[in-house]
């Protein structure tokens, strides 16, 4: 039977990291949670689960992910944000393939909470993640802040576990604004530095096309008030994501 070290990031996590640790207890034999500086009480609820907690300031999504699997013991790797944690069926799906790891990663679906209301549209569910995988086969990668996973070889050796990973998105629309704030502004920058260009059509054209996608193609009306918000915020947060590069872009030729 293989070892699965658990590997978390986090950052004034209080609210959330508990519900994460409790969940993988049974399948984890090693539990660390890379922190960038919390300033709350993430790391007393860390260190009272006896986890190996480590800080690093945090340089990107990406960079902080992969610095995370540096400090495993163990090459085989289940990977949580610490607004997530395993449902039952899941948990049983891991110690299985723990009994039996015969591909070099396995996906795992993910459902997300928000603002209490388990979401199935909006293109959010299902949300297959790859969360579980040896890690001497792929690394992380993509654009920050939206990182994934890459094996280096494809995924044509890769498995799919039943259950979900329980995602605890926004308490608040409060929150979602806030969360669209901070993200759209590491988007447009990372856009910026790949020389990316945003034509000014993208600002009116590309939030159309969000919502439609979300509220109408992924039958987010089926989730109600909840996939309203979701679509009419990802509209917004589309257009704001350009408008920031559209800003980078006329201050670099200032």
């Amino acid at each position: 039977m293989i070892k699965i070290s658990v590997v978390i990031i986090s950052f004034n996590e209080e609210k959330n990291i508990e519900r994460c640790l409790l969940s993988v207890k049974e399948v984890a034999d090693e539990i660390i949670v890379l922190d960038s500086f919390s300033k709350d009480a993430t790391e007393n609820i860390c260190r009272k689960h006896g986890v190996r907690f480590v800080q690093h300031a945090f340089d990107g999504h990406i960079q902080q992910k992969n610095r995370a699997i540096s400090f495993a013991s163990n090459p085989h790797i289940l990977s949580l944000d610490a607004d997530e944690a395993l449902d039952d069926t899941l948990v049983k799906s891991i110690k299985q393939v723990k009994a039996n790891f015969i591909k070099d990663a396995y996906y795992m679906n993910r459902l997300t909470n928000y603002c209490g209301h388990w979401v199935k549209h909006c293109g959010w569910y299902p949300d297959a993640k790859l969360r579980l995988w040896d890690s001497r086969k792929g690394h992380w990668t993509g654009i920050n802040p939206h990182d994934k996973y890459e094996l280096f070889k494809g995924d044509k050796n890769s498995g799919f576990l039943k259950g979900d990973i329980l995602h605890y998105s926004y308490y608040s629309v409060e929150d979602h604004y806030k969360q669209v704030e901070y993200f759209t502004s590491i988007s447009a920058k990372a856009y910026f530095e790949k020389g990316k260009y945003a034509a000014w059509y993208k600002l009116i054209a590309n939030p159309i096309a969000k919502f439609i996608d979300h509220y109408i193609l992924h039958l987010g009306f089926l989730d109600g008030k909840a996939g309203y918000l979701i679509s009419r915020i990802s509209a917004y947060a589309t257009y704001l994501k350009y408008k920031k590069l559209r800003k980078l872009q006329k201050q670099s030729h200032a």
